[in-house]
């Protein structure tokens, strides 16, 4: 397990001094929150919060290995209140319950087929966990298999 995620919060030192360089400011309102509004730094849309809210995404380059199973892609309405690794070991025992994908470049749509639904069976699964677990946030889940 390999975790990218860095919260876009807005009194992460960086972006802390990114957002009062535009002349915006932070305020703690029930956390910190870019003029008292909004709890992140960095979103899609919220334009009247421009240009203290940015769109620009952070990049990170990670050497892939063969041991690589799957990639988890959520907002923090997961990450909230399920950990990396229960995320993982979600993700992993939906994948392993299908059979092994084929090679790339394979015909072999059933196994595409398996590893798709288990995909979303594990998404589903982690969305429901965060919902059971009272995320109060909006929740969105991608699980993409790195095996196929």
């Amino acid at each position: 397990m390999l975790r990218t995620r860095r919260p876009r919060i807005p009194d992460r030192p960086d972006e802390l001094n990114r957002i009062q360089d535009a002349g915006g400011r932070v305020i703690y309102w029930d956390g910190p929150r870019v003029l008292g509004v909004l709890a992140m730094s960095r979103a899609i849309g919220d334009n009247y919060l421009k240009p203290y809210v940015i769109p620009d995404p952070e990049v990170t380059v990670t050497e892939r290995t063969e041991q690589d199973m799957c990639l988890i892609l959520a907002s923090d309405g997961l990450w909230d209140v399920v950990s990396n690794e229960t995320a993982c070991t979600v993700a992993r025992k939906c994948l392993r319950s299908q059979k092994p994908p084929s090679p790339p470049g394979s015909a072999d749509l059933s196994v595409g087929e398996a590893s798709d639904k288990a995909c979303s069976d594990a998404s589903t699964l982690l969305t429901k966990l965060a919902l059971a677990r009272h995320s109060t946030d909006n929740i969105s889940v991608v699980v993409v298999d790195l095996r196929r």
